[in-house]
């Protein structure tokens, strides 16, 4: 199982088909958080088709109503972190023209 990290305290993998963030608090402890295949597409399409406006964390919730918002959480985190996003004054455009051919390569670079 590949790991990916996005700094000391959290980590992405992709275990059975799922992409998983584990966080590790300051204690010590850690919990997980799993982002389906589907959901992840879903946030990488709305984030395609508002590229223009760009979006925020709510209007991924509001916009997506389907998709679980911790679901949506994970998938645009890791959007981020893997730079398929960027980030300007609190809204994520995509990185590139291509952001669901990036998204998905970077989804599954994670299996590798």
């Amino acid at each position: 199982m590949a790991r990916c990290t996005i700094d000391h305290r959290q980590t992405f993998a992709l275990e059975d088909g799922w992409l998983v963030r584990t966080v590790i608090k300051p204690d010590g402890s850690s919990y997980q958080h799993r982002c389906s295949l589907a959901s992840y597409q879903a946030v990488a399409h709305y984030i395609d088709e508002h590229a223009n406006d760009g979006v925020t964390m709510n209007g991924l919730w509001d916009g997506l109503p389907d998709i679980p918002c911790t679901q949506a959480a994970i998938a645009l985190a890791f959007l981020k972190e893997r730079g398929c996003v960027t980030t300007r004054h609190r809204r994520c455009y995509p990185a590139s023209n291509f952001l669901i051919e990036d998204a998905l390569l970077e989804f599954h670079a994670l299996d590798a």
